[in-house]
């Protein structure tokens, strides 16, 4: 997953660090802003797989940490969730000034609780979603246990969260105290999508339900079966972020790419490797697409291999070859089945190698026409099939020229 690097300024002129996650060719149909939960980061494991699905499906993301959290200035003992409505606000108004307005706004835990309340100051959200989201804010207050007393009595405490220590004011109880969250929901009038888990032990899923309860209509709500309060099975993020894109794009307005809005003149392929792993992004001709290796080979097997891709190319043509040969003359060709399979094999078991490779690549073919035909039918559409583009194109000789991408200049807010 592409990302850019950013910084913006929060109302009190602090520098906050951020993330823009893009999509494969850097071409977003359309911008979202994520809030982690308490006491997290903009780069906790749930927030990048809930972005990769998301950037997948064109939708960039922007993800940051909040005053006084990961790389951001400021001091978390004086912020509260009123500020980190106010972050919100004003990554809003980066985004707008410097790529897009967000259209969607989701947050985790009580990133979502603060996407509930931002959103009647962000004038471009259509839409809302919210995973494992507390429906009261005295329940984030309760997490703090027996710490409040002393917070109250003495005007702050240390406080451990997460295997770290914070320090939390007395400030930031009483502006827990001062929101309510059921006319927040009540007065959104935007459509929210409601994502929590029925063993979230953190955040029970009886605040999802109140939620519900208290949203409008359209409203939504998908369960996250056995999935922790934070997400920290992989396969538990990537799914939460795959329904989002999904949910969002009915009410977000996304553009549809169609073959009439293509530029047929510019037909390269974008792939795309992260950090991590060999998860690879392929955009080809508005087509969205995951390869990936084997996990015995270290991949994650979240997609067919590169050599997959190859092998089905050639299936694919040769099918739409024999097709358009059949429609030309008439014949009865009702279906045809291409089954291939590639590996590598001794020179010495190749009858037509020319050059001194001891291995060389061998793609098995088997072609299954279905229909009425007769055997010199079926004979010369074993013949047309040799000469389809992609199998011609795999028997001559491919020119790979390859340069480097300089890298583009430094933007204002862009590290």
């Amino acid at each position: 997953m592409h990302f850019q690097k950013l910084v913006f300024r929060n109302a009190d002129g602090k520098n906050l660090s951020a993330r823009l996650d893009l999509p494969a060719d850097e071409k977003p149909l359309t911008y979202a802003i994520f809030a982690h939960c308490f006491t997290c980061t903009k780069n906790f494991n749930a927030v990048v797989n809930v972005n990769r699905a998301l950037s997948s499906r064109g939708i960039a993301v922007l993800r940051f940490d909040f005053t006084g959290l990961g790389e951001s200035e400021g001091d978390f003992s004086e912020t509260n969730f009123s500020t980190n409505v106010s972050d919100l606000v004003a990554a809003a108004r980066f985004l707008e000034s410097h790529f897009e307005a967000p259209r969607l706004l989701l947050g985790h835990s009580l990133g979502g609780a603060a996407v509930l309340q931002a959103a009647a100051l962000i004038p471009s959200a259509m839409a809302v979603a919210t995973i494992a989201a507390p429906s009261d804010l005295a329940h984030v207050a309760e997490l703090l246990g027996g710490s409040r007393a002393e917070i109250k009595a003495r005007g702050e405490a240390e406080v451990r969260l997460a295997g770290r220590d914070f320090v939390i004011r007395r400030q930031f109880l009483e502006d827990l105290e001062e929101k309510r969250m059921e006319q927040t929901i009540r007065d959104l009038r935007k459509p929210l999508l409601i994502m929590h888990s029925p063993l979230d032990s953190i955040v029970s899923v009886d605040n999802a339900a109140r939620i519900f309860q208290a949203a409008g209509h359209p409203k939504s709500f998908v369960s996250l079966d056995t999935a922790d309060h934070l997400l920290s099975n992989r396969a538990d993020s990537l799914y939460a972020g795959s329904v989002l894109a999904a949910w969002a794009s009915r009410y977000l307005e996304m553009p549809e790419t169609t073959a009439a809005l293509r530029d047929l003149t510019d037909n390269r392929v974008v792939a795309r490797t992260g950090r991590t792993g060999y998860r690879t992004e392929i955009l080809a001709n508005g087509h969205r697409l995951i390869a990936d290796e084997p996990i015995a080979v270290g991949g994650a097997d979240t997609g067919p291999t590169p050599y997959d891709y190859l092998v089905s190319a050639l299936g694919a043509c040769t099918g739409m070859t024999l097709r358009m040969y059949a429609d030309r003359k008439g014949w009865p060709l009702e279906s045809i089945t291409v089954r291939l399979r590639h590996r590598k094999i001794h020179r010495d078991d190749c009858r037509d190698c020319e050059d001194g490779s001891r291995t060389i690549d061998s793609i098995e073919r088997e072609i299954e026409p279905s229909g009425p035909l007769d055997d010199a039918q079926r004979q010369k559409l074993l013949e047309i099939a040799n000469k389809c583009p992609v199998h011609r194109t795999l028997h001559s000789m491919v020119e790979v020229r390859s340069h480097l991408k300089e890298p583009p200049p430094a933007r204002n807010g862009v590290e």
